[in-house]
């Protein structure tokens, strides 16, 4: 039984089941570092044939397509370009991607006109690091108040499924920055890989990862979700604070900061059984901290579930959810999972403590994938990506009156390899930020 988490996109995992066979076994002889990451084109995945319809099939497929990830610099995950970007909006407004070239080099870029045109590339001195960049592991930039800017991403080390999380630190706005130091105090070859970071309202810095400190045995399914805080812009970071147990192993932590000092995170979780729904905590980064242990910061509750799909599955499927805060204090998310025996992505609201409101609603879309959400007042905007066999599309869909209806759009479209698509707002637009083998395309959405 497979238990790490598969790097595909949902399109590998139409595959047949003699080649989910075969991948497996490819894995169990270590050879599953050359396979396809997920940010290559789906047109090239073979066996294309839609969404798996039955908990058997995509189980099948996810434990078939569970590999090692990119670690050493000379696998062919480490040589293959990567397309995986991240996207932030500058205080200036300026819109900046961050992510790696054809020589898997890290780079930076900036546009003043929403992508029509582009600086120069820069390239941040790394030194020696790789880049861990397929599919939900990707390189992330954030940018908080006084000219910080801040570039997380994951270092593979020498064992599989290992890393640590690096950041480089700027305080010229992007301009100039620091050499990459790691976050975390814990200096263990094991997993530290996934992170996500936000600034607060008053300006700290929340890094959030998935970490495996806490895995008593080699093969016990799950992470833990940890994070750090730094209220001087990364110049240093408190102590590595866990902040869940039991965490789905390779799913990308979505963070929303709420009000000045609370930030809300929702990952997938494993709940008994193996079922991998999603799990929802806010935390309050001014809290007093523990009596016992001296950590700041600490949760203003136990994680909650905040899905209920009921999905049983021995491997990580490798899509994150996303998260918005929505205008009555509660939060707009969209996940992908399956339920019943259908396969897809579906949106919710959520309370102000995380649990669900109402039903959940399927996107109009079965073969939807890689989904992200925004709101900016009662404007609301979800992306994601849909491969036919032929093209991959990107779609929006769109509501004006905070989830009450919505409308699909058709946004662009692209043969051969994608990334997964991203939103940002810049002033009082939305944009959707998708990189293709030719081009970083800005689309603006239209409500």
């Amino acid at each position: 039984m497979l238990i790490d988490c598969p790097r595909m996109p949902v399109a590998l995992r139409r595959a047949t089941l003699a080649l989910r066979r075969l991948a497996a076994l490819a894995l169990r002889a270590g050879v599953a570092a050359a396979a396809l990451a997920s940010t290559q084109a789906p047109a090239q995945q073979a066996g294309t044939a839609g969404h798996a319809h039955s908990q058997a099939q995509a189980q099948a497929s996810s434990q078939a397509s569970s590999q090692a990830h990119s670690h050493a610099p000379t696998s062919a995950a480490n040589t293959r370009a990567s397309l995986a970007i991240s996207a932030a909006v500058a205080p200036d407004g300026r819109l900046w991607v961050v992510g790696l070239d054809a020589r898997r080099r890290l780079f930076l870029r900036h546009s003043a006109d929403d992508g029509r045109h582009w600086s120069p590339d820069a390239y941040p001195d790394i030194g020696s690091d790789q880049v861990a960049a397929d599919g939900e592991s990707r390189p992330k930039l954030a940018f908080g108040p006084q000219g910080v800017a801040v570039i997380a991403y994951t270092q593979p080390l020498a064992r599989p499924y290992t890393g640590e999380i690096r950041m480089l630190r700027s305080t010229d706005g992007g301009r100039h920055f620091s050499a990459p130091f790691t976050v975390h105090q814990d200096r263990q070859v094991i997993t530290h890989r996934f992170e996500s970071i936000v600034f607060d309202g008053r300006g700290r810095l929340h890094v959030y990862w998935v970490d495996k400190r806490d895995n008593r045995t080699p093969r016990q399914a799950g992470a833990s979700i940890y994070r750090a805080v730094s209220d001087d812009g990364a110049a240093t970071f408190g102590p590595d604070t866990p902040v869940a147990a039991s965490s789905c192993e390779c799913c990308r932590i979505a963070l929303q900061p709420v009000g000045d000092n609370e930030v809300a995170a929702l990952w997938r979780h494993v709940f008994e059984g193996s079922i991998r729904d999603h799990a929802f905590l806010r935390s309050d980064a001014s809290a007093a901290p523990d009596p016992t242990t001296g950590r700041p910061g600490m949760p203003l509750a136990a994680p909650v579930r905040a899905t209920f799909d009921e999905w049983k599955i021995e491997a990580c499927p490798h899509q994150g959810p996303g998260l918005a805060t929505a205008s009555d204090g509660g939060f707009h998310t969209v996940w992908f999972g399956e339920r019943a025996g259908r396969a897809g992505v579906r949106y919710a609201r959520l309370s102000a403590t995380g649990t669900p409101l109402g039903a959940a609603v399927a996107l109009p879309d079965e073969r939807a994938e890689h989904a992200d959400i925004i709101r900016h007042g009662n404007r609301v905007a979800i992306v994601w990506r849909s491969f036919d066999g032929q093209l991959t599309r990107l779609r929006a869909w769109t509501s004006d009156d905070e989830g009450g209806h919505w409308r699909l759009i058709e946004l662009a479209q692209a043969r051969g390899a994608n990334d997964h698509p991203r939103l940002v707002r810049r002033d009082d637009r939305i944009l959707a930020v998708w990189r293709t083998t030719t081009e970083v395309r800005v689309e603006t959405i239209r409500f």
